[in-house]
């Protein structure tokens, strides 16, 4: 098999605690990142989030948690529904 070598500099810390929990489950860097490359593929991209977010972000995310479990607020189970749900007619809008 031809293959390609990848060179990453790792703080020494940050190596040595991965190779130990890598050992715990039986495995070794070379194939943690085989491992990693292999679900990139699978993927189509990176396989977890790498997003970082403003002040702004974070909040307007957070509120929409609130919002997202506030039992107080109506939900739609789609976007028609919503917008039959807006469509009022004059008489229901003057109630």
């Amino acid at each position: 098999m031809n293959t390609s070598l990848v060179q990453a500099r790792i703080d020494p810390q940050v190596k040595s605690n991965v190779e130990s929990i890598l050992e715990g489950n039986g495995l070794d860097v070379p194939t943690a990142i085989r491992m990693y490359f292999a679900k990139i593929i699978q993927v189509g991209g990176i396989p977890f989030s790498v997003r970082l977010t403003n002040p702004e972000t974070r909040e307007a995310l957070e509120e929409s948690e609130r919002i997202a479990h506030d039992e107080s607020v109506k939900g739609y189970g789609s976007f028609k529904e919503m917008l039959t749900d807006l469509n009022l007619d004059d008489d229901e809008a003057d109630e």
